[in-house]
């Protein structure tokens, strides 16, 4: 495949998104001040949102580590979409079931039924609204007892001191189906009722 058999607007597409390198480490992460400037506004709305609380770790526990990850967000046309952004994840490989977690079974729906409902709704003429959650993992609420080790930079005088999510952070196992358990709660608040056909 060549160059030629692109579009001009994908073409300018790759072309920006080769400019700026994403990086994988947090001292590569560190070098730059837009990233620095993304880590501290993910930090600062991790804890707005009352994500974790800081704690002793118990004896029987043991903390779980993290990573973050950056990515760019580019428009179709290879135009910077937004500001760069840093993510806090968990390493939810760390995890120990029936310990760290206990389920993780989140419904998904099928596409068909998707196609099917936006086909009936544009015969009858519903109306139809698109909704776009941001952090969703961090509505969801944390049911089980978990730890994390610190994000470097952010640290307390007392080595022992963790952070115990309160919500559902990226990367634990159990995160999409508290999201889901509390997205449901709120439809049926809202009047919905749950459809068991799919």
């Amino acid at each position: 495949m060549t160059r030629d058999e692109f579009s001009k607007v994908h073409i300018c597409y790759l072309t920006n998104i080769a400019k700026i390198v994403e990086p994988k480490l947090f001292h590569e992460a560190t070098k730059d001040l837009k990233w620095r400037e993304a880590m501290a506004k993910e930090i600062e709305a991790l804890e707005l949102n009352n994500t974790w609380s800081i704690e002793d770790l118990p004896l029987v526990k043991k903390a779980i580590d993290y990573k973050w990850v950056y990515r760019v967000k580019y428009n179709s046309d290879g135009s910077l979409e937004q500001r760069y952004k840093a993510r806090l994840v968990i390493r939810g490989d760390e995890q120990v079931e029936g310990f760290d977690y206990h389920e993780t079974f989140t419904p998904v729906a099928k596409m068909t039924s998707v196609q099917c409902f936006l086909s009936v709704a544009v015969a009858k003429g519903w109306e139809l609204h698109q909704m776009d959650v941001h952090n969703p993992f961090l509505h969801g609420d944390l049911e089980e007892e978990v730890y994390m080790n610190f994000p470097p930079g952010f640290r307390t005088h007392k080595s022992i001191k963790v952070c115990r999510p309160r919500k559902s952070l990226y990367g634990l196992k159990q995160a999409p189906r508290q999201w889901f358990a509390k997205l449901s709660s709120k439809l049926l608040d809202y009047g919905f009722v749950r459809s068991y056909a799919d």
